[in-house]
Parts: structure tokens; sequence; C-alpha cells
């Protein structure tokens, strides 16, 4: 073999090997799940409520419920809203079981939200309850029942 041929096999074997390794980059990226398609609680989950936490009349954040069905188990979370949607507030977001026991609670200075916050609640109700900002309260008492 003289060394032009072999400098042709050689380049058509490295063309060949980035090729396949673009196309099983491409192909990894593209099929991927985005990061954030799961939901906030996973990707078992359902949202199966949504309340406006607000006070005189002026909504500061939203309060959601999941729910999986392959876990049995519901998520909380808070969110800001308005002038306290992302940026640096209170927010608190507790749940439980109806009857006040597995309570789960997360809160702090957060840009965006609190929580998940997860409970265990087989045929039971449950508590949820939220604030943003520290002085704006939102609770709810026995609903999700199931």
């Amino acid at each position: 073999m003289d060394i032009e041929r072999i400098f042709v096999r050689t380049r058509k074997l490295a063309t060949l090997l980035a090729s396949t390794a673009l196309a099983a980059t491409t192909t990894l990226v593209a099929g991927a799940t985005p990061a954030g398609a799961a939901g906030p609680c996973g990707s078992s989950y359902s949202r199966v409520g949504v309340y406006a936490v607000s006070k005189d009349g002026t909504r500061t954040g939203t309060l959601e419920v999941y729910y999986s069905s392959s876990t049995g188990k519901n998520c909380a979370l808070t969110y800001g809203y308005g002038s306290y949607a992302n940026t640096l507030s209170w927010k608190r977001v507790t749940i439980s079981r109806g009857d006040g026991s597995g309570s789960s609670t997360d809160a702090g200075e957060y840009k965006v939200y609190a929580g998940p916050v997860y409970v265990s609640a087989p045929g039971q109700c449950i508590d949820v309850g939220a604030t943003v900002p520290a002085w704006t309260i939102r609770e709810l008492n026995n609903v999700h029942c199931g």
C-alpha cells in the first residue's frame, strides 16, 4: 500500500468515526427528556389543585397540589406571584394528612418556590398551607380526599 492510500483510508475512517459520534450525541440529546418535563414533584405526579395566596384582594403567591397514583403520595409547592415571583422572599409550604399526622414543611427565603413537600395519605384527606410573604397565609383543611 502506498502512503496516499493509507492517508485516504485514515481520513475516511476519521470522518466515519466523527459522523458516528455526532449522530450518537444528536440522538442522545434529541431523545432526552427536558429536566423540567417531569414536573416539580416527579414524573408520576399530576396537578390536582391550584390555589391563590392572597390578602385583602392582593395575590402574592400560588399553592399547587399534586398527586401520584403510582406512589400514593401527595406533593405541594408554594410559588411567589406578582412582585413576589422570581424574587427572594419568604415562602412556606406545609402538607399533612387530614388528622395532622405526617406533616412536612419547607420554609425560607426562596427566589422561586418552597417545596416540594410530600405526604402519603391513602384513603384520607390532606391539609395544605402556604405563606408568601411572611404575612400572607392560605390554609386548606381536609382537601383532596381519596
